[in-house]
């Protein structure tokens, strides 16, 4: 209005003014303060505003990159899981494949071996057809001679047919057929009962979406070991703060059992982790388990201090007893059958087996017994 800078702020009107405005009959009376001074209050209540957007704009940034990761680390993982689907298919068609050429050469070299057995049994009958053709002959042209002639000739062509031996009556050999039955009979059940010495099954399977960044997980996904650390996506089933690893499946009721062989692994734990325990920040509740680091064993229930085990020798397996109904979590010596702890808790989470280790010697579940019946 007056081309002048507005250097001053009307208290009253609200708005910057410049020094004609304020000599000004409009301005008459209002209260006025530097512009630039005036201005220092409202930016630091806009920047106070401001610090909760930036956070929340930073958190929104953070899970964009972690969506970003997570999305290349999906792709990774469908690769990884479809070349492992194709190396087990490929060793089960190894083996369907060579059960066939096996079978098939079966019933080749039975039937090589008993058409064999058919033609030498032909070839026999034959010369005998043969040997006994020329005797019925020459009886027969005896038998039309003239009858002095056949006088003559009657005691040689008796005796010619008497010393003929009349051997039993041929008949087919037993067994000469292909024994369908043997080759066909329950053939799936039979390829699926060897099948057994192929396939694997182990009683608990690590969830590589749960384990600590520093893990390597083997190709099975039944054991881990202390690495460099990876880049893995911040995803809510990985836990961060407890090194772990936990198994792909829970329980919520019954009983069950997994072997674990830690051998001269010298800093590791074994134990179950309840479903509702935090992630991301230190764990109070909701492990159990036993542990060993600097060669001794400890029996932990996180929250509280350890409590130290007394073991005779070195521990090279340990067995994991899980009863959920009556609340009890064991852990015994599978080699000797000795006990080594038993936690009593009543449970009322989903328990996941569980396990962590700080050393480069993997802890491994091992398989359990494969059995093929029939009722």
């Amino acid at each position: 209005m007056h081309s002048e800078r507005l250097k001053l702020f009307c208290l009253d009107h609200e708005q910057p003014v410049c020094l004609i405005c304020r000599d000004s009959i409009i301005h008459k009376n209002h209260r006025f303060r530097p512009i630039h001074e005036f201005a220092q209050d409202p930016k630091k209540e806009l920047q106070a505003s401001l610090k909760p957007l930036r956070e929340k704009l930073k958190l929104f940034e953070q899970v964009k990159a972690n969506c970003g990761q997570t999305a290349e680390h999906i792709k990774v993982q469908a690769r990884r899981t479809e070349r492992q689907i194709k190396e087990q298919f490929k060793k089960l068609h190894q083996f369907l494949e060579e059960e066939e050429e096996a079978r098939i050469a079966a019933v080749r070299r039975e039937e090589e071996l008993k058409s064999q057995m058919m033609k030498e049994k032909m070839e026999a009958l034959s010369r005998e057809i043969a040997a006994l053709s020329d005797t019925v002959r020459a009886t027969e042209d005896e038998l039309r001679a003239e009858d002095v002639s056949f006088l003559h000739n009657y005691k040689a062509a008796v005796q010619r047919v008497q010393q003929r031996p009349l051997l039993d009556d041929p008949q087919l050999p037993s067994g000469a057929l292909i024994d369908e039955a043997k080759h066909l009979g329950n053939l799936t059940f039979n390829i699926w009962r060897k099948m057994k010495d192929l396939v694997s099954y182990t009683p608990v399977v690590l969830d590589p979406n749960t384990a600590n960044a520093e893990f390597i997980l083997s190709a099975d996904l039944t054991s881990v070991r202390h690495g460099q650390r990876q880049a893995l996506p911040e995803n809510p089933e990985r836990t961060d703060y407890h090194r772990s690893v936990r198994g792909w499946e829970g329980f919520n009721s019954g009983i069950h059992s997994w072997d674990v062989e830690v051998g001269d692994n010298a800093a590791w734990f074994i134990g179950a982790a309840a479903e509702t325990v935090q992630k991301r920040r230190r764990i109070k509740s909701g492990f159990w388990q036993i542990e060993f680091y600097n060669g001794k064993y400890s029996a932990r229930v996180l929250g509280d201090p350890p409590a130290l085990l007394r073991v005779k020798k070195k521990l090279q397996k340990i067995r994991v007893h899980l009863d959920w109904s009556r609340g009890k979590l064991t852990f015994s010596d599978p080699d000797t059958n000795t006990l080594i702890h038993t936690f009593t808790h009543t449970f009322t989470d989903r328990l996941f087996p569980c396990m962590g280790t700080l050393n480069d010697l993997p802890l491994k579940v091992l398989q359990g017994k494969i059995s093929v019946t029939r009722e």
